[in-house]
């Protein structure tokens, strides 16, 4: 284990942050782990600082005395002041560092602002809201996005350096991106692949074209993760990062998401498109570590499956 300067690029107000990473190979409670790391700290300022948000357990703010450091995870000390605890009903922060920001959307909500809804509530903005309430100076790059009513996590970068890398390398960058659907009916074979060229009509619609001069290839992988009740609850995998990709492809092959009307599903018993990205795995624009994060599959989706939905 080491201690190092956090990295604060702050002009104003800069607080006083300490960063110690769990170099071993053990996952250790909060509290035992700061007093292993600093034993000369009383252990009632240490509760202290937990109690009032002062820690950050792998870029989550942190008050718990147990809350697992596991290898490899930093823990940040604020002796300035407590961290700013983001809340929203509709966005979740799973981590955050200098140079990314990784958060699970809640559907219905935008990425980013389009022509037609400016003014309307949308991740970007939030967020860049967010971290410009911390410091005036920060910054937030989109480095990709989900639909409007595609719900789970997303990156944004933080430092120009992070978007520069992750733009330029997005594909090498990018490990394992997964999504959970649930289908109408039951899937012919369990496990497949989808492979087609997609193209955008002047409605904005997506679909596959056969001319292998238009529009950009798209592979999707697909496997079931579950059936019944009249639906199927798949997991889809992307070679490829195309506009409604998952969307098209489903439809493609005779089972479209539940609630895609415009895609053609007829039944929507959740009331909502019942996309979910569930897994983004990323190699660190500037670390180069091994970055894994996982949502739950929504209980609507394993719901859809089990019982009749009204």
């Amino acid at each position: 284990m080491r201690e190092y300067n956090y990295r604060n690029r702050s002009v104003y107000r800069p607080d006083r942050i300490i960063a110690i990473e769990n170099r071993s190979n053990e996952t250790v409670p909060l509290m035992e782990f700061m007093q292993k790391i600093r034993p000369d700290t009383k252990r009632g300022d240490i509760k202290k600082w937990m109690k009032f948000g002062h820690f950050k357990v792998a870029g989550i703010v942190s008050t718990g005395f147990a809350t697992p450091v596991k290898p490899g995870d930093v823990v940040e000390l604020n002796l300035s002041r407590p961290f700013q605890v983001f809340k929203h009903s509709r966005i979740e922060i799973v981590y955050e560092d200098d140079d990314v920001i990784v958060i699970n959307k809640g559907y219905g909500l935008l990425s980013v602002a389009t022509q037609s809804h400016k003014k309307e509530d949308n991740a970007y903005e939030i967020i860049r809201n967010y971290i410009k309430s911390v410091n005036p100076a920060n910054k937030l790059f989109i480095v990709h996005r989900l639909d409007r009513d595609t719900s789970g996590l997303m990156m944004f970068a933080k430092s120009e350096e992070a978007q520069n890398v992750l733009r330029h390398n997005w594909n090498n960058m990018i490990l394992e991106r997964l999504y959970v659907a649930v289908l109408e009916g039951y899937l012919e074979n369990d496990k497949g692949y989808v492979k087609s060229r997609l193209k955008e009509n002047s409605q904005f619609v997506v679909y596959s074209t056969n001319e292998p001069d238009e529009g950009k290839l798209a592979v999707t992988h697909y496997e079931t993760v579950g059936k019944g009740n009249g639906y199927t609850l798949a997991q889809f995998s992307l070679d490829t990062g195309r506009k409604n990709q998952i969307r098209v492809h489903a439809q493609e092959l005779g089972h479209p998401i539940v609630g895609d009307r415009k895609y053609g599903a007829t039944k929507s018993p959740i009331h909502r498109l019942a996309l979910h990205a569930r897994t983004l795995r990323f190699a660190h624009p500037i670390t180069r570590k091994d970055m894994n994060f996982e949502t739950p599959i929504p209980q609507k989706f394993t719901d859809c499956i089990r019982k009749q939905m009204k």
